[in-house]
């Protein structure tokens, strides 16, 4: 089981790190400003973000501006939403706009919410970006979106495989403590009680985003993730030695002890033998002989003669 825990800590690792792809030369295209429904984009925040209800039609303008030298080609616009890096919900729409150099463009479309409530739920950071002709994002402005959606959605069983894998690291590592199982050593013992810590930082996290409290940066993400997993490791590497260990060496003094008593009584009895009065042999009086082997009738009495 542990070994499920630290691939999916590698795995989130991962997410970490990874980040959308895009363009290293946008040819200067920025995106000045964009309304989903009506609502700015530029002014979302963990506080008023941008609400999408799942099946409802939201329109859309954007509007960007090239000032490069050269023209760029719009080839789609894009509304996804992202945790860690990876992508829970992606909105694509088509689109055929080149923007000249110092030009700027404005574009309206209409997109229909399909399907977002099995694809994410709470409060969720994304962005709306344009693509250009090689697949890339080559400009983009940041959002915070509320998505309605369910908790059997991809990023609800995403959490609940977390905590389900959190609990039964954390149920693990106490049995152990409980019948004192842990190692003597002590960094096997904090390395014992660092998966679960992980798990415990992502899951908070997790659990703030479902119930719309607070929707953190991937940076965040990692540094307290990395710090719940540093003081259950301090909790493991500073607790006392198991009381198993203690326990065997008690048993290995009390077993030394017996076996100094046991000696201790065997000389005892050795030297109550020496020291005890045997007092004086008796001596049988013996008159006559015995014969062996004669008959009555051949006994002789002399003690006529």
């Amino acid at each position: 089981m542990r070994r499920f825990v630290t691939a999916l800590v590698i795995a989130l690792s991962i997410g970490f790190i990874v980040v959308p792809s895009a363009a290293a030369d946008s040819g200067g295209l920025v995106v000045t400003s964009a309304t989903v429904g009506g609502q700015d984009v530029a002014s979302t925040n963990w506080g008023a973000p941008l609400r999408l209800v799942p099946g409802e039609f939201v329109d859309v303008e954007l509007r960007v501006a090239n000032n490069g030298n050269h023209a760029v080609h719009i080839r789609r616009a894009d509304l996804s939403g992202r945790v860690l890096g990876l992508v829970f919900f992606s909105y694509l729409v088509p689109l055929d706009v080149s923007v000249a150099p110092g030009a700027t463009e404005t574009m309206h479309y209409r997109l229909e919410l399909i399907g977002i409530d099995d694809q994410a739920i709470g409060l969720m950071r994304g962005d709306v970006a344009v693509v250009g002709d090689n697949g890339d994002r080559i400009a983009w402005i940041p959002m915070i979106s509320d998505v309605r959606g369910s908790l059997l959605s991809v990023y609800g069983l995403f959490g609940i495989a977390l905590l389900v894998l959190t609990v039964l690291a954390s149920v693990d590592a106490g049995l152990a403590i409980r019948r004192h199982r842990l190692s003597g050593n002590r960094w096997l013992r904090g390395v014992r009680l660092l998966t679960p810590g992980v798990g415990v930082g992502l899951v908070l996290l997790f659990t703030a985003t479902v119930v719309r409290l607070w929707v953190p940066r991937t940076p965040v993400w990692l540094i307290i993730a990395v710090g719940t997993a540093a003081a259950f490791f301090a909790l493991g590497y500073f607790t006392p030695t198991p009381d198993g260990q203690h326990g065997a060496d008690e048993d290995a003094e009390g077993d030394a002890q017996i076996d100094e008593a046991d000696m201790d009584e065997a000389t005892m009895g050795t030297a109550d033998i020496e020291d005890a009065d045997l007092g004086e042999p008796i001596l049988a009086d013996v008159d006559e002989p015995v014969l062996v082997g004669a008959d009555s009738s051949t006994l002789v009495d002399t003690s006529a003669d």
